[in-house]
């Protein structure tokens, strides 16, 4: 994952496919927040929490779709 291509994404919301370190891979809805070196820092909107990603390991991106509410 090229940190350049996540920096445009400074305050929206993407979904990312992520392998943690110990392999487990997971999908989820995350608003980013910076980035610094190769490390992504968002909130995790499936937690509601603090989350900080290597962007080594996002093996996936793309923008959250609006969701609407009605």
């Amino acid at each position: 994952m090229k940190v350049k291509d996540l920096e445009k994404l400074i305050g929206q919301v993407i979904e990312i496919i992520y392998e943690d370190k110990s392999g487990k891979i997971t999908q989820r809805s995350v608003e980013v927040h910076g980035i610094k070196g190769d490390l992504l820092r968002a909130t995790c909107l499936t937690t509601g929490g603090p989350r900080v990603f290597r962007t080594g390991s996002i093996l996936a991106w793309r923008r959250a779709k609006a969701r609407h509410a009605g």
